[in-house]
């Protein structure tokens, strides 16, 4: 085994920060590959993900600078899981080990070291898991801490207070390779790939430049995706609801009878109300959560590409 490692990349709109990322993966990579912990045929690859700015065209030249980085352009913007999905599958066939991480800096690059270390030593999947929150705001952080919670509550099981910072072995991303769903949740869907794995602590920094590409509302939309993505669960809860409602609504079938027999006939116009706007959004809800998955059933029969690759960049011995 050569030890060979590739950093795969996903970027959208990255040209302010790109330069400073390739200057700083660059330091790390020859110290690396210095102390003989990873081989000189180890890369550096970025992900286009339709970038609608200068990030393919600096991918390029830093492709042309140095052979150290490589670079995969997608057809056209896919999402930031298909990107990085479309990355570990192209380099999976190259490199002993991958790491994915995001491009703005965030994640903290000195924590490779440990992960190398771990993987060495025998482990497959390593995952990147901040240490604290202390530098987010008060609501970013509930938020996010809520996000974790909430996903495995409702039986997406995750590792906390991890994204999509971490290092897989080959037979790992082989193992990833043979889950075909075009619906992705990656964070989901590698623990369920088993193996040894991991955790490296690690503090994530401000984003060096730029703005975040997961605002609340594309978070909850993630959260969504990821749950409808790998649990049947909402599905359960809306049966459960049904048998309440049902239990509920004998309960006031014999109210009413009660109340005839005794001669009140009328029946309050606010209950009325309630019954029903309350009944009636708990099933435009449930319709909503139904519709949701078979949304997904619809796509993934159609089996459409998850991603196209447009042009790979990488300088191989």
């Amino acid at each position: 085994m050569d030890n060979i490692l590739y950093l795969v990349i996903p970027c959208y709109n990255e040209e302010e920060v790109l330069p400073e990322t390739s200057s700083r993966l660059k330091g790390k990579m020859n110290e690396l590959i210095g102390q003989n912990k990873i081989d000189s045929k180890s890369r550096v690859i970025f992900v286009n993900d339709g970038s609608k700015d200068r990030t393919w065209e600096i991918i390029q030249n830093l492709h042309q600078e140095d052979r150290l980085f490589g670079g995969i352009n997608l057809s056209r913007n896919r999402g930031h899981q298909n990107a990085l999905l479309a990355g570990l599958m192209t380099v999976k066939d190259y490199a002993d080990m991958v790491i994915s991480m995001d491009a703005d800096l965030q994640d903290d690059i000195n924590a490779i070291d440990e992960m190398i270390d771990k993987y060495l030593a025998g482990t497959d999947i390593i995952y990147g898991v901040r240490s604290s929150r202390e530098k987010d705001t008060f609501f970013k952080k509930v938020t996010a801490e809520g996000f974790y919670k909430v996903m495995n509550t409702m039986g997406a099981n995750t590792v906390f207070n991890h994204a999509d910072y971490r290092l897989m072995s080959k037979r790992a991303l082989e193992g990833l390779a043979q889950y075909g769903e075009v619906n992705l949740f990656l964070r989901g869907i590698v623990p369920m790939i088993g193996y040894s794995t991991d955790v490296v602590y690690y503090e994530r920094g401000e984003r060096f430049a730029g703005k975040s590409k997961y605002p609340l509302g594309k978070m909850l939309s993630f959260a969504v995706e990821g749950v409808t993505s790998l649990s049947t669960k909402p599905i359960r809860m809306i049966t459960g609801l049904g048998f309440l409602i049902f239990i509920v609504s004998i309960g006031m079938l014999i109210y009413s009878l009660i109340r005839h027999f005794m001669g009140a006939t009328i029946v309050g116009w606010t209950t009325l109300m309630v019954s029903v706007w309350g009944i009636g959004g708990l099933i435009l809800l449930s319709l909503g959560v139904v519709g949701e998955y078979i949304g997904k059933i619809y796509l993934e029969t159609k089996a459409r590409p998850r991603f196209i690759i447009e042009q790979f960049l990488n300088d191989i011995d």
